[in-house]
């Protein structure tokens, strides 16, 4: 069962999506917050498995619970449900901690998909928001930044192609690689780098080829 903590400040929306979420068979709504603080200190309480986190709320925000959050309970994964699809709510939101960004008008069945894949320790970026991930990480910088240099030839080309959002058999491809061999080499680059995800890895690159 996947214990679930929603996180928003409209009432309706938080009982609509619950009673829709309640429909699943693996998901148990244990807690609801109107606000980031609260939902800090119910994070604590109850320990949710996944979180449902808006982003614009009073007392404290989303991007700031997540990164409390998610600092002091690094294996509760926070999904973000909102409206706002501003990059700054984007990028703010995944390296606060958030393995997940989702707008509203995501149809629950995906919702719900997001959660199961997000609980399994996984990323989940809605299309557009992929799409405005990725589309900052196309132009490499003129010279190689020091970070780059405890990494092979082969391996900076899989990182240059991940920033430009290509999935592992289009990496195969590209580079004429079998997809075993191109996931060994974003295993390793995920080792050195000390990052969880292909996400957290879209997001270094984007800090450091900026």
């Amino acid at each position: 069962m996947i214990r679930l903590l929603l996180v928003d400040d409209q009432p309706l929306f938080r009982e609509g999506l619950a009673d829709l979420l309640l429909l699943e068979e693996d998901m148990q709504i244990v807690g609801q917050a109107g606000h980031g603080q609260e939902a800090i200190t119910l994070a604590m309480q109850l320990l949710p498995d996944v979180i449902l986190m808006d982003v614009r709320m009073p007392v404290c925000d989303g991007v700031e619970a997540t990164r409390q959050i998610h600092q002091r309970y690094p294996w509760i994964r926070i999904l973000v449900l909102t409206t706002f699809d501003e990059d700054e709510y984007i990028l703010q939101s995944l390296q606060a901690g958030a393995l997940g960004y989702l707008l509203k008008s995501t149809p629950a069945r995906q919702v719900a998909s997001a959660i199961r894949t997000l609980h399994q320790g996984h990323s989940q970026l809605g299309p557009t928001i992929a799409a405005r991930v990725f589309s900052q990480l196309q132009n490499p910088p003129a010279r190689k930044p020091e970070s780059f240099q405890q990494f092979s030839e082969r391996e900076l080309e899989v990182l240059g192609l991940i920033g430009q959002g290509k999935n592992n058999r289009e990496i195969a491809q590209a580079l004429h690689l079998t997809e075993g061999t191109v996931k060994n080499h974003v295993t390793r680059i995920l080792a050195q780098l000390g990052l969880r995800d292909r996400t957290q890895l879209a997001l270094w690159t984007h800090r450091h080829l900026g």
